[in-house]
């Protein structure tokens, strides 16, 4: 019975029960390294997305001829001329936004609190079944208000602490560029025979999925914000680049990002000119067609081969547990897992295989 793998599966389960279970009993030892873990992480990430989004630069240098050192120098001038060009440009733009957003705000304040009387006074007159439906769905937008806020505070939180870390990110960023081949030996050549040939090919495997996942879905984001911005521009939309900068962030956050998005650009349509309402859903609809159809099929491909309801659910547990932190790095860490399951299971058939043939 022993070797039968449902028993090995929840032996296994058990013991991871009763590890956590000890482990959060003993936590207060583990702190200082949690304090630790949260002073490094943001920086870590934050120069990790970076590494990620240049090392295909990096590497088309290099097959030129060019040395580490004058690649690395080349990123750096042009994340500088970058940064110069967004700051110098469209720095000026989201100024002049953002102040009349904080002019008209009170104004929109007024006009949300008239828009929630009227729907308040017009609900008595509704049949019972539809007031019932009506009460349950402002309960349902409620919640998400809530909910949404407090990630939304969450996010302005790390972020806040992340520029306070700032200066940690070009360390991490320029030793991720110039050692970056020396990190996998580092981990694989501590083993010997099979396992290290399968220690190596399961980070060479994680590699590629974080690879894949980051370029592709900040390229997605990109484009998407841009179809955005020109589909607010045509349609007259107020804050139009301030939209489609929520949307560039917000569409890094699989399937539930852009509805996320949308959500502030239906309240300022409709406070604008009700009517709006109908186009900015119509742009919403085209750029998700454009999306789903053209961009990421050719950009993604299956490098993660999630299934949605898989992505949904993750990023509802991880919003739950950890916030929007969590919502950011929950779908890279599940394909990191699966990566690492799919493995294991890989090495255990080829040892029963190999056991078969002995016999």
């Amino acid at each position: 019975m022993t070797k039968k793998v449902w028993f090995q599966v929840g032996v296994g389960i058990l013991l991871a029960l009763l590890i956590t279970k000890y482990f959060l009993e003993v936590n207060y030892i583990f702190r200082p390294v949690g304090v630790i873990l949260q002073t490094i992480i943001m920086p870590l990430i934050f120069g990790g997305l970076l590494y990620y989004i240049t090392v295909p630069i990096q590497q088309y240098l290099e097959k030129k001829n060019m040395p580490r050192w004058g690649s690395i120098i080349t990123i750096m001038l042009i994340l500088v001329a970058v940064i110069w060009i967004l700051v110098a440009i469209i720095g000026p733009m989201v100024t002049k936004q953002v102040n009349n957003l904080v002019d008209n705000g009170p104004a929109l304040t007024h006009q949300l609190e008239q828009l929630k009387d009227q729907a308040i006074n017009q609900k008595d007159n509704l049949p019972e079944g539809l007031q019932d439906s009506l009460n349950s769905a402002v309960e349902s937008v409620q919640q998400f208000a809530v909910t949404f806020g407090k990630w939304f505070v969450q996010f302005v939180q790390t972020f806040v602490q992340a520029v306070a870390l700032l200066l940690l990110v070009p360390f991490f960023f320029l030793f991720m560029l110039k050692d970056h081949e020396k990190f996998a030996p580092r981990i694989y050549n501590v083993f010997s025979g099979k396992r290290r040939i399968w220690v190596k090919k399961t980070l060479e495997d994680i590699d590629q999925v974080l690879r894949s996942y980051i370029q592709g879905q900040l390229l997605i984001s990109a484009i998407l914000a841009v179809i955005i911005l020109i589909g607010y521009s045509i349609i007259g939309l107020q804050y139009a680049l301030l939209l489609a900068i929520l949307a560039l962030f917000m569409n890094i956050i699989p399937f539930i990002g852009p509805w996320i998005a949308v959500a502030p650009a239906l309240i300022i349509a409709y406070l604008q000119e009700p009517k709006l309402v109908i186009w900015v859903g119509v742009v919403t609809l085209v750029a998700q067609q454009i999306d789903s159809n053209l961009i990421t099929p050719n950009v993604m491909g299956k490098s993660l081969d999630i299934h949605p309801l898989t992505i949904i659910t993750v990023l509802l547990v991880a919003g739950s547990l950890a916030g929007f932190l969590g919502i950011l790095v929950a779908v890279p860490a599940y394909a990191v897992g699966k990566v690492i399951v799919q493995n294991i299971y890989e090495m255990r058939i080829e040892i029963s295989e190999a056991a078969t043939k002995n016999v």
